[in-house]
């Protein structure tokens, strides 16, 4: 009934927080079932998890201008929001609250999408559960792997790539 891909995002939305996980998990998503489509929901999806990434950071500018383009794409596509098995009034709510918070520069808090579906709600408690996640606990700012994600993670293979198309490039293949 859901992507997969959907499922396993809320699970890390709502489970370990790990916001760029959330990113990637639907960012191959969204290139794989939407490509190109910059307004596409998949793309507020992410970008609602990039701000929660920045904002648990405290780069309150990146996560302001994030979730500001996600709340013009969500808010966009809310007539998807129900067959997402989400409260789109709710949802509209909870992302607008949290954008005046960023606003106020307050602390990071986590935050849980209004899942209205009890079925998508099961399935995605039911992998939190196999992933040995706790269903909508708190952030845990001391996990500071996750905080610093992006910058601990192994870059090789995206650096030997785009060295390669330098390459390509200069030799005119």
């Amino acid at each position: 009934m859901y992507p997969k891909e959907y499922i396993e995002f809320l699970s890390h939305f709502h489970g370990d927080r790990d916001y760029f996980e959330c990113h990637e998990i639907l960012e191959d998503f969204w290139k794989g079932s939407d490509p190109g489509n910059k307004e596409s929901i998949w793309v507020g999806f992410i970008l609602l998890a990039v701000s929660a990434y920045h904002h648990r950071r405290k780069n309150f500018n990146g996560a302001q201008r994030t979730l500001e383009k996600a709340i013009t794409i969500i808010s966009d596509q809310s007539s998807l929001l129900p067959d997402l098995g989400l409260d789109g009034r709710l949802f509209l709510q909870t992302i607008k609250e949290q954008l005046i918070g960023l606003q106020n520069r307050e602390e990071y808090k986590s935050m849980n999408l209004p899942i209205s579906d009890p079925e998508l709600l099961q399935a995605c408690m039911k992998m939190c559960d196999e992933k040995g996640f706790d269903w909508q606990r708190e952030s845990d700012l001391a996990d500071l792997e996750i905080i610093h994600r992006h910058k601990l993670r192994d870059r090789s293979s995206v650096i030997a790539e785009r060295n390669n198309a330098i390459l390509k490039k200069g030799s005119g293949a």
